[in-house]
């Protein structure tokens, strides 16, 4: 239904008998522009997709402008056409109205009374679609995602994943639909090109919607945050400003539901005590004497009514406090309890020191000491190394030149940013206590460092999403946690709770830590030192943070 608003009303969609959306209802406005929250599967996909008319809900009803664009996570295109195409395909509007012009422009020549008017109405139309400045537009918006360089007429599939994403995203900025939806629209994107589409997000004149893990893109561009819960009674929790204002809301929440689960579980032991003692608190504590005979009955019995009701008085508010009370808040990330691994490493040498190492077209580094303690931040472009450090530092790959020297007894941990299991069928909870043993396991429970959820416990955990495998390898690295624990790419797959959950309790890590990331969000807030890799031909450098 054409409209000005992009609007859902009572969406529910299921794949099959999984239910992704109920009952959502959600309004975006021109010139607000909204951030798509919620866990790895939630429905932000789905949503956009309903939103943009290529996917029929189950219920409800959905309005858009009738120029509304959307940019997937993944671009379908024919590999052997031309990478113009992909610009092409979001430019029939005003590819017809250039040919419209055209026309009518050779009809002016004609009899046609009305030929003057139509094509002074279709040249008022092209000026204000800016038709003249097409092509300079497009070049600027290609030079601003960084595929300037790439020839219009190469075939698409010759380009990457990332480039062709890129394309898409310039052929949507090109055409400036009145409504932009937008699937992780970050992916693939280097800092300059993030810095570009911010600046063009900012001045959109219509209702934007986009789906996000990019905690800085979310702070600079979003007006407002939905958090897509099925709990809320219209399907979404809705947050004003960006991604500062969304966690400061958050922390402000879980301090009252903390305090009112503490408040809850005081009351519920006092009802509990006077209960249990009220009556033989109250009751009489000495015979009776000779002259109180013919009153003590009565008093007696007077006294034990009252204790009957105070005793029914508070039973009552116990069970109506059990039925109640809110639920205890999840426990938080934290390293906290864990026991150290670096105290088995006496001595203050290095736990790995490199010298010269270099991998063939993948890595040059001069020199690099991780202390005991160590926190060290890796960054660099993609393709420079990053991750081939982190498997030098790990043993896993031995450099063509150099030299690698580790502490002997060092035990190293990577988390990867793809995790692949050898025994798919295996639960989390039957990983963790094979890595624990069974003692070890029960003491630390899986459910209790707060990064499953108790129905994904005993399920294959080649049947878990990507997120939630990635959770699994980190709960088996952390339960047991390593001298030097090497991330890469940490919050990728993660949902931003839990990212940010991650960062805060790496600063507790009982060892050295090296962070392997691209996240701009990451890298504001980064604190330590850091290693900026740099292409082959350039010099890396270690320098301090400081946030």
């Amino acid at each position: 239904m054409p409209s000005s608003v992009l609007r859902a009303d009572g969406v529910s969609v299921s794949f099959g008998e999984r239910r992704v959306l109920t009952d959502l209802s959600l309004t975006v406005s021109p010139g607000q522009r909204v951030g798509l929250l919620g866990e790895n599967g939630a429905g932000k996909s789905t949503l956009l997709g309903v939103l943009a008319g290529e996917l029929e809900p189950d219920a409800g009803r959905v309005e858009r402008p009738v120029a509304t664009g959307l940019l997937r996570q993944e671009v379908a295109a024919d590999p052997a056409h031309p990478v113009s195409a992909i610009l092409e395909a979001e430019l029939g509007t005003l590819r017809r109205l250039e040919r419209e012009l055209d026309e009518a422009a050779a009809a002016l020549s004609g009899d046609a009374p009305d030929a003057a008017d139509r094509y002074a109405a279709l040249l008022d139309a092209a000026e204000r679609a800016e038709l003249w400045t097409l092509d300079g537009r497009r070049d600027e918006i290609l030079d601003g995602l960084g595929v300037a360089g790439i020839p219009l007429e190469r075939p698409i599939g010759e380009v990457s994943g990332g480039q062709r994403s890129r394309f898409a995203l310039a052929a949507l900025l090109l055409a400036r639909p009145e409504a932009l939806l937008l699937d992780e629209p970050t992916n693939h994107l280097d800092d300059a090109a993030v810095g570009f589409l911010v600046g063009r997000l900012r001045t959109w004149r219509g209702p934007v919607l986009f789906a996000s893990h990019d905690r800085a893109f979310l702070d600079e561009v979003a007006t407002g945050l939905v958090d897509i819960d099925p709990a809320a009674s219209d399907g979404v929790t809705r947050y004003g400003g960006g991604y500062s204002d969304y966690l400061a809301a958050k922390a402000a929440e879980r301090a009252r539901w903390e305090a009112r689960f503490a408040e809850e579980e005081q009351e519920l032991a006092e009802l509990e005590h006077a209960v249990a003692v009220t009556a033989r608190r109250l009751a009489p504590g000495r015979a009776r004497r000779d002259n109180e005979k013919m009153g003590y009955d009565f008093r007696a019995d007077h006294h034990q009514q009252q204790v009957a009701r105070r005793v029914r008085n508070a039973a009552g508010r116990l069970e109506g406090l059990r039925e109640a009370r809110v639920g205890e808040p999840p426990t938080l990330l934290s390293f906290a309890g864990i026991p150290a691994g670096s105290h088995l490493l006496e001595g203050d040498e290095p736990l790995v020191a490199v010298e010269g190492a270099r991998v063939d077209g993948r890595l040059a580094l001069d020199a690099l000491e991780l202390a005991p303690d160590a926190r060290l931040l890796v960054t660099g472009p993609n393709g420079v190394g990053k991750s081939t450090l982190l498997s030098v530092l790990a043993g896993r790959v031995a450099p063509d030149a150099g030299r690698v020297s580790r502490r002997k007894g060092l035990r190293v941990a990577v988390l990867d940013q793809d995790v692949r299991w050898q025994e798919p069928a295996r639960t989390p909870r039957e990983l963790y206590e094979r890595t624990l043993g069974e003692r070890r396991a029960a003491e630390l429970p899986l459910a209790g460092l707060g990064l499953l959820a108790e129905r994904d416990l005993d399920r294959p955990v080649g049947r878990l999403s990507v997120g939630q495998q990635r959770r699994t390898a980190l709960a088996l690295i952390i339960a047991r946690p390593p001298h030097l624990f090497l991330l890469d790419e940490p919050t990728n797959h993660l949902s931003l709770a839990l990212a940010s959950e991650l960062e805060d309790a790496l600063g507790g890590y009982p060892g050295a830590v090296v962070v392997a990331s691209h996240d701009r969000w990451l890298r504001r807030r980064w604190s330590g030192p850091e290693l900026a890799l740099r292409p082959s031909a350039q010099r890396c450098s270690v320098r301090e943070s400081h946030g």
